[in-house]
């Protein structure tokens, strides 16, 4: 079985559930394994609590109009971690956590409707959502109104870098829906299918797929790679090499570990990223 890369290395997701064996990675394990068995030899180990009571409490504030993006911005976790604790419009596509931490508890059950309101949130996830169905054909058109959002409206909502939260709920759940389903067999017209296949792939949009494998979907700091070769990488961190501190394209093969041929070719079949600072 192939293993997914974590999505971070932040918390300890990454070796349980990725089976990353990183030395930071298995120290940060290890020191947890041991904080706990003092904890229950000393009689202060606090198991993980019953999830229920978070799932009503988001869907108390969504029917206020705090939607989940919202509460991730609040709470500082991320929204998959959020969403994961209901499965309120989004199906049956993914298991709903049974149990939580007391720490995520207590940040999540602290949001309330007095002291918060429906606001904005990084348009990100919202964006790359509708790029991915357009890489597996699904128009922009048509995914915008299957998520209620008037067709004059969809082009500012991937320009944009904050939309309503609300918003933002509806393109997930969209997202969610068709991610799996296939255009044709919903009366998408082949020509209507190509152009959206077509205007993806230009742009080098991922699919859903390389996004379930990432799980950075709404990173907004994450830098996706997908369809990008070594050579454009290296045409890429050449030039900012050379431009930046004025070396040859021989030192900067150098510190790139190639030849400075490799930069000679990456240059050529990348030339937006071509440059000459020094002899």
């Amino acid at each position: 079985m192939t293993l997914r890369e974590p999505p971070h290395h932040e918390t300890l997701t990454c070796y349980c559930d990725y089976q990353c064996r990183l030395p930071d990675c298995v120290q940060r394990y290890r020191a947890w394994e041991n904080n706990r068995y003092h904890a229950i030899a000393n009689g202060t180990w606090q198991p993980l609590l019953d999830a229920e009571p978070i799932r009503q409490h988001l869907l108390h504030l969504h029917a206020a109009g705090i939607t989940i993006h919202r509460v991730a911005t609040i709470t500082g976790l991320t929204y998959r971690a959020v969403r994961n604790f209901t499965q309120h419009d989004y199906g049956n596509t993914a298991p709903r956590k049974r149990r939580v931490t007391r720490e995520v508890a207590a940040k999540i059950l602290a949001v309330n409707t007095r002291d918060h309101t429906p606001g904005n949130v990084d348009s990100t996830g919202s964006r790359r959502r509708l790029h991915a169905l357009m890489a597996i054909g699904w128009p922009l058109l048509y995914t915008a109104q299957h998520a209620g959002i008037h067709p004059s409206n969809r082009s500012v909502i991937v320009a944009r870098p904050t939309i309503r939260a609300a918003t933002a709920q509806k393109i997930t759940a969209t997202y969610d829906e068709l991610k799996n389903r296939k255009p044709a067999r919903h009366g998408i017209r082949p020509t209507s299918i190509k152009r959206a296949k077509q205007q993806a792939s230009a742009n080098r949009w991922p699919p859903p797929a390389y996004w379930d494998e990432t799980g950075a979907i709404d990173d907004p700091h994450f830098e996706p790679m997908y369809r990008v070769t070594r050579r454009e990488i290296v045409a890429h961190d050449a030039n900012w090499i050379m431009r930046t501190t004025g070396v040859s394209r021989e030192d900067a093969a150098n510190r790139l570990g190639v030849t400075k041929s490799y930069i000679d070719h990456a240059f050529r079949d990348h030339p937006e990223y071509a440059v000459e600072v020094a002899a």
